[in-house]
């Protein structure tokens, strides 16, 4: 939400694509985002956070990380679908090369790259729906919450 109203469409929107991995990697913003991630885990207890170094560089020590994958021309649709508009092959080309470029140039960082953190669970979602995302993580969390 910003001021208000739901801010989705501006979040996931190529203004923001095109310039939210040189942001990202910024020390100041990434310690003021990290502290804020803490404090609202230290207010409320249990959490679910998603991010590209949550499991690494905000939470080392969480019981539960996942890492999802997908392969880019999934990703690539998924994320065209939720701008609600129709796909062509080239929309999804584009889109999956962009994607790509973010993962590289993510990865290559100097500040919290995206990488796997060694005791995560993949969880590759190329042929799961939401649904079935979501049953494999809760899944995945009652094993650890309830043996």
């Amino acid at each position: 939400m910003l001021d208000g109203l739901p801010a989705e469409d501006r979040l996931r929107g190529p203004e923001v694509a095109a310039t939210v991995s040189q942001v990202a990697a910024l020390p100041a913003i990434r310690d003021w985002a990290n502290a804020q991630f803490r404090a609202i885990v230290e207010a409320g207890g249990a959490t679910v956070l998603d991010g590209r170094d949550i499991g690494t560089a905000v939470f080392p020590d969480a019981p539960l990380k996942i890492f999802l994958t997908a392969s880019p021309e999934v990703r690539a649709g998924r994320r065209l679908l939720q701008g609600g508009k129709p796909i062509t092959p080239d929309d999804l080309t584009r889109e999956a090369q962009v994607l790509t470029a973010r993962d590289s140039a993510d990865a290559t960082r100097a500040v919290a790259p995206l990488r796997r953190a060694p005791n995560a669970v993949v969880v590759d979602t190329t042929e799961l729906t939401l649904a079935g995302q979501v049953d494999r993580i809760v899944a995945l969390a009652r094993e650890i919450w309830l043996p």
